[in-house]
């Protein structure tokens, strides 16, 4: 979380380049970079560096941990080679190497998910799925940096929500809790599909916040709720013409273009559904299995982040794109995405609340013969 919090400050604060090589830090090793020179942006952009490879020794960590306890000696000591010499390989600090290695974590994140279908409870395929996906998104985030390409740093963003998630889900699967419960969904078929559809349109609406976000132009509509005093904008050439001799930002480095506002509209568009599936989600979770069961009660927490969110967005815009508030935002989208996934995956392993297990018992005795007429039936017989 603290990963995602400094990377947002990066882009906020338009800091992504402070920073121009890459693994090195001013031809430094970034473990070496003297303090004194961690000034303006290259505090925020090293900063996010160094968190990164802590983020990345840590999941190196958690990999051979879920592998070592789930496999026998010679198949442990294998993985366990492996994930080391690839560790090696990284300290070479080569730029062919890391591309060779990130080209190979696709095929590595291919097979986990195969296997992950084949055995679901084998949780060290989640352990590599997460140590291929930290490799590749270091790669990505260097090569945003050598090749000084925006739509890098889309993907970089996209992948960090998913392994935030990712490391969410594992630490669920691997909790005491989720063992002891009982593989019972409590709550009906409708509920979990929209759950599941409300989860994927916020992780879509963080795919846009990212690509409005390393666009480099600043608010593409300034003011809220209105969008330059209208419903809708006007778009054509003219008017965009004027919005960018308006702008009073001086944090923008790009004018802004029709396809920005359109965006930015999308994404207006899409909290707006987000908001109403979240409150949805509340409702019918409430009515399934009662105000008082976790569920509803995680569902209105999910609700309260998606209200938060909304603020913050407004707040940001108010705010003419405010670095801390933008960032918050940021953050509160990566929370209610991963809220969502979690929510997803607990919906179907809570426990039968006792209301419906009576109502079951109580609907399954009317067709069980009373004792006194099966005594009748005895005696009959004898």
């Amino acid at each position: 979380m603290a990963l995602i919090c400094i990377g947002g400050l990066v882009t906020s604060r338009e800091a992504g380049m402070a920073v121009p090589d890459w693994p090195n830090t001013y031809g430094y090793n970034m473990f070496w970079f003297p303090f004194s020179k961690w000034v303006g942006g290259i505090f925020y952009e090293h900063s996010h560096r160094l968190t990164a490879a802590f983020v990345g020794f840590l999941t190196t960590i958690l990999a051979i941990w879920l592998w070592a306890r789930e496999t026998n000696s010679k198949t442990r000591w294998l993985g366990v080679a492996l994930i080391s010499a690839v560790i090696l390989l990284m300290g070479a600090r080569k730029l062919p190497v890391f591309i060779g290695l990130a080209a190979l974590a696709p095929i590595a994140i291919g097979i986990s998910i195969y296997q992950i279908l084949r055995q679901p409870n084998q949780l060290r395929w989640y352990g590599v799925i997460a140590f291929s996906a930290v490799i590749l998104q270091g790669v990505l985030g260097g090569l945003r940096v050598v090749l000084f390409k925006d739509q890098i740093g889309i993907f970089h963003a996209t992948l960090a929500q998913l392994f935030f998630v990712l490391i969410c889900a594992i630490a669920l699967l691997t909790s005491k809790w989720w063992q002891n419960q009982q593989s019972i969904a409590p709550v009906s078929d409708r509920l979990n599909l929209l759950l599941l559809g409300t989860t994927l349109l916020i992780f879509s609406q963080l795919i846009l916040g990212a690509t409005m976000r390393h666009q480099h132009a600043g608010l593409a509509i300034p003011d809220f709720p209105l969008a330059y005093g209208k419903l809708w904008p006007a778009i054509d050439p003219a008017s965009v013409t004027h919005y960018n001799q308006q702008r009073t930002e001086v944090t923008a480095v790009n004018p802004i273009t029709a396809m920005q506002i359109g965006l930015q509209m999308t994404h207006r568009i899409i909290a707006l559904l987000i908001f109403l599936a979240v409150a949805s989600c509340a409702w019918t979770a409430r009515r399934n299995v009662g105000k008082k069961h976790p569920l509803s009660r995680i569902t209105l927490f999910w609700f309260s982040l998606i209200c938060a969110q909304v603020i913050l967005g407004a707040a940001t815009i108010w705010s003419n794109k405010a670095a801390d508030i933008a960032t918050a935002h940021v953050l509160i989208g990566a929370l209610s995405l991963a809220t969502g996934a979690i929510i997803t995956l607990v919906a179907r392993r809570l426990p039968v609340p006792s209301r419906h297990f009576v109502t079951k018992v109580s609907a399954s005795a009317t067709v069980l013969p009373s004792p006194q007429l099966a005594l009748q039936n005895t005696s009959g017989t004898l």
